[in-house]
């Protein structure tokens, strides 16, 4: 289901009725609310997200185990400014989402959700769909690029993932990002399991390593942020 936009008077003056719209600017330039979406998943979930954004490049926002889709809300905005339709969801236990009955391992069922979203984009006129995720979202979204249909996922962002089973069967063009310091589970260095999974994959591939120990989403609060949105947009937008 998606949520309804609602138009309203905010302003009558000599320059006539100015109207606000859910998921755009208001009068100032201040970013209004993004508009709320829902989706059913292929195991009988339903999954809750913001949108921001138009247009028919897609992005699906994919959270870590400490987040939720209002995490991804600057980003998302920023997205958003460049052109893209950025919708940042919930997984199953998060918000008000929900998994279904085919719940399974390792992941529980959250590559559903990221398929969900994909395709909720795809249905909705996205022509083409690239997903971001952080930490657990990057497992999500790798196992996600598996189980899709070859054109589903375009592009894939993954932001210090896990190892997931399969890589060398993920699809469509990949941007595998770590900082050289982050520990990883019991403290052995992530880009190790990162680049094992690299290399396993098929190109096209990128492999971007930063300064730093931040894990995931929360690189974009040190300094390396600004570099990591850069890198990112960069690699969305280019042909």
């Amino acid at each position: 289901m998606t949520a309804t936009r609602m138009a309203c008077p905010l302003f009558v003056g000599l320059f006539g009725v100015l109207f606000v719209t859910q998921g755009t600017l208001i009068h100032g330039g201040t970013p209004a609310s993004p508009e709320r979406v829902s989706f059913p998943t292929q195991d009988g979930g339903l999954i809750y997200a913001d949108m921001y954004g138009k247009g028919d490049r897609g992005v699906v926002l994919a959270h870590g185990a400490r987040f939720n889709k209002e995490s991804w809300e600057k980003q998302a905005r920023e997205l958003a400014k460049a052109g893209f339709r950025a919708v940042a969801i919930d997984f199953r236990g998060y918000g008000k989402s929900r998994g279904g009955k085919e719940a399974q391992l390792p992941d529980e069922g959250r590559r559903f959700d990221v398929l969900a979203a994909v395709r909720y984009l795809r249905k909705t006129g996205a022509k083409s769909v690239a997903v971001v995720g952080g930490s657990m979202g990057g497992n999500a979204a790798a196992e996600a690029s598996v189980l899709a249909e070859p054109g589903e996922i375009d592009r894939l962002v993954l932001l210090a993932h896990g190892g997931i089973g399969q890589p060398e069967k993920m699809k469509g063009r990949k941007l595998f990002i770590v900082t050289k310091g982050d520990p990883g589970p019991g403290d052995k260095p992530r880009l190790t399991t990162i680049r094992a999974q690299y290399d396993k994959t098929s190109e096209p591939k990128e492999l971007l390593i930063l300064e730093g120990s931040a894990h995931a989403q929360m690189i974009f609060a040190t300094e390396q942020g600004e570099k990591l949105m850069r890198e990112i947009l960069r690699f969305l937008s280019a042909p």
